[in-house]
């Protein structure tokens, strides 16, 4: 049911079926003092109703003051509903499939992948949300905050956090995605993890090198080659979700310019030589893809950019 009330002449949309249970976002004007457009202040599961994107004061709550402790039942509502609407669009299929895919479902609700990035887009950026989604433990509770997190505020420390709570390659991939190698530290984290001893840290540094091999559009070429430096060096890590992402990440670097595609394939051939059979399979694998005549024609195309 959507109802309305009228503030100085202005439609306020207070509910919407689309958004299910969540907690009603107000679309606020860049200086609140500005008297908005008739429609303008319709519901929009955007910035957080607790505060306006300037910093400035809550502009609901100067229509409609609320007690004190509005703040943390605000959130402890938010994260409730959006469990409740993460269980309503959850299956038991889903749940049981999770295990085909190395996932663990102790935790879970068995919710598509689609399904939470629909909830991520109708939560919008919220950094507070994120991190209590986070806290609660659940697996697609987790992967959402990955899309409400604000990459601005992350800080090394949180990273640090929430990497360390990685169990599976799932949650690990999307952070770096979807949040990680967004953050002014993603590459100073790259060099930290790739050291660490800890199967699904040392993923995240390979996997965050190979999603900023695809999105970090403005950096040289000196720190993927630096990450090559990294790769080959675990190269030898035995274990399956550490091998494959400094695969990926090889093969990533590998496709981004004609200059580092010569700088992995070098790296490549030396692994594919090895006498060790994990890094041989590496080498091998990321030799075949990155001196295919298909990466080759795609590199050309480039004029070696």
């Amino acid at each position: 049911m959507i109802g309305s009330r009228s503030t100085s002449g202005v439609n306020l949309t207070l509910g919407s079926p689309a958004a299910g249970s969540i907690w009603p976002r107000l679309r606020v004007p860049a200086n609140p003092t500005q008297t908005p457009k008739p429609g303008r202040l319709a519901l929009s599961l955007g910035p957080h109703p607790r505060r306006t994107t300037d910093g400035s004061n809550d502009y609901r709550q100067s229509i409609w003051p609320k007690p004190e402790n509005v703040t943390k039942q605000s959130l402890e509502d938010e994260v409730q509903s959006a469990l409740k609407w993460l269980k309503s669009h959850s299956t038991k299929s889903t749940l049981e499939g999770m295990a085909r895919y190395a996932i663990p479902s102790d935790k879970a609700f068995g919710v598509a992948y689609k399904d939470m990035k629909v909830l991520g887009r109708l939560l919008g950026r919220d950094h507070e949300l994120a991190a209590a989604l986070w806290d609660t433990g659940v697996y697609e509770a987790r992967m959402v905050a990955s899309f409400v997190a604000d990459p601005s505020q992350v800080t090394p420390a949180q990273m640090d956090r929430w990497c360390k709570d990685f169990d599976n390659w799932a949650i690990c991939d999307t952070m770096c995605f979807n949040l990680f190698d967004r953050t002014p530290h993603a590459w100073a984290k790259v060099t930290q993890w790739s050291s660490s001893k800890d199967e699904f840290v040392k993923r995240t540094a390979f996997a965050l090198l190979w999603s900023l091999s695809v999105h970090d559009k403005r950096a040289g070429n000196e720190p993927f080659v630096q990450g090559l430096v990294f790769v080959e060096r675990a190269a030898d890590d035995e274990r399956k979700f550490v091998k494959k992402a400094g695969n990926m990440a090889l093969r990533a670097i590998g496709k981004r310019n004609r200059a580092l595609n010569t700088a992995a394939v070098s790296v490549a051939r030396r692994l594919a030589g090895s006498r060790n059979a994990t890094a041989r399979w590496v080498g091998k694998d990321a030799l075949r893809e990155l001196t295919s005549p298909t990466v080759i024609r795609r590199l050309a195309r480039r004029l070696g950019v």
